[in-house]
């Protein structure tokens, strides 16, 4: 009887997941919302701004240049009544690794918030990224990355989340199909996005108490959609690292070895999905889904088998398959 009891609860429980799966998922009222984003000079936070300001939010979005080319376009963006630039857009500047440049966002976000509502969600999209084996980076490269993927997002959290308690909103945070799984030569970045993860479901369990919703968006590989690395970005970041490498880990990998490093990362640039739309349509939904997901997968079926593997299954099934050279 008892085991009876555990089969039924447990198909219902499959069931149901599946069912939240598949099914739509109810979305809430944009109106007089208003939304924060990070990282808006370029990618997918750009596209994001724009797609949340056409669906009726009040978008804030954070610029590392509020000069720069990325941000005047979003100045340019029309009106709903077709007007030339939008009230309903505000461009902001916002250096995730400067504590003064986030703490005067929240004071300018708190002098444009709709008088009828608070502030719905944060958006933690701005990440960078580099690549190249432990010892060929140096710390200076690790902090760097962190700063902005982990320190940053952490930053901007502590300083939002004070505003999100209000409204019972939400935390997004895009983390990577990296953030729950290894590669080699990307070390500086895989500890940042594994670190984020951990930080954000930390964050999850605390925020129950108040009702805030904790997400996590976990595109695959999009670096071709992003522009995030180019051949030529990556040529600079090569010549730049063996520079600042020891004649002693120069002489015991050898340039032949480096290279190789560096044509596998041309190789996951160029095999990269260059469609931004299933990460667009992800972090949407992690902002409008009525009852959110913990964890949205945009990604192709590829790394959706390699997460099954390399996070399920024995470890040794996930070397041999993926990190046996």
């Amino acid at each position: 009887m008892i085991t009876e009891t555990v089969a039924i609860i447990t198909t219902l429980v499959v069931v149901l997941g599946i069912c939240k799966l598949f099914l739509p998922s109810a979305k809430i009222n944009p109106q007089d919302k208003a939304v924060l984003i990070t990282g808006c000079d370029t990618g997918f936070g750009h596209e994001l701004a724009k797609c949340l300001h056409s669906l009726g939010f009040v978008v804030f979005a954070g610029c590392l240049d509020v000069q720069g080319e990325g941000a005047l376009r979003l100045k340019d963006v029309p009106s709903e009544s077709g007007g030339r630039a939008s009230k309903k857009l505000h461009v902001i500047q916002m250096d995730v690794t400067k504590e003064d440049q986030v703490s005067d966002a929240v004071q300018t976000v708190l002098s444009l918030l709709p008088k009828s509502t608070g502030l719905w969600a944060i958006v933690n999209n701005a990440g960078i990224s580099t690549f190249g084996d432990v010892e060929f980076c140096g710390l200076d490269v690790y902090q760097r990355v962190a700063n902005v993927n982990l320190w940053g997002a952490i930053r901007v959290c502590k300083a939002f989340l004070p505003l999100l308690r209000k409204t019972k909103g939400r935390v997004v945070n895009v983390t990577s199909v990296l953030g729950r799984q290894a590669s080699m030569g990307r070390s500086c970045y895989v500890a940042t996005k594994h670190a984020l993860e951990g930080f954000t479901q930390c964050l999850r369990y605390e925020m129950r108490n108040w009702d805030v919703k904790t997400v996590i968006v976990e595109p695959g590989n999009f670096i071709g959609a992003t522009g995030i690395f180019t051949q030529d970005k990556i040529d600079h970041i090569a010549e730049e690292m063996w520079r600042s490498m020891s004649e002693e880990v120069k002489e015991s990998y050898g340039e032949d070895f480096f290279q190789s490093r560096v044509q596998r990362m041309r190789f996951f640039t160029r095999t990269g999905n260059t469609n931004t739309q299933p990460v667009l349509d992800a972090m949407i939904d992690a902002v409008t889904d009525e009852i959110p997901r913990v964890r949205y997968e945009p990604k192709t079926l590829y790394w959706h088998i390699r997460t099954f593997v390399m996070t399920l299954l024995p470890h040794r099934v996930g070397d041999y398959f993926y990190h046996a050279n």
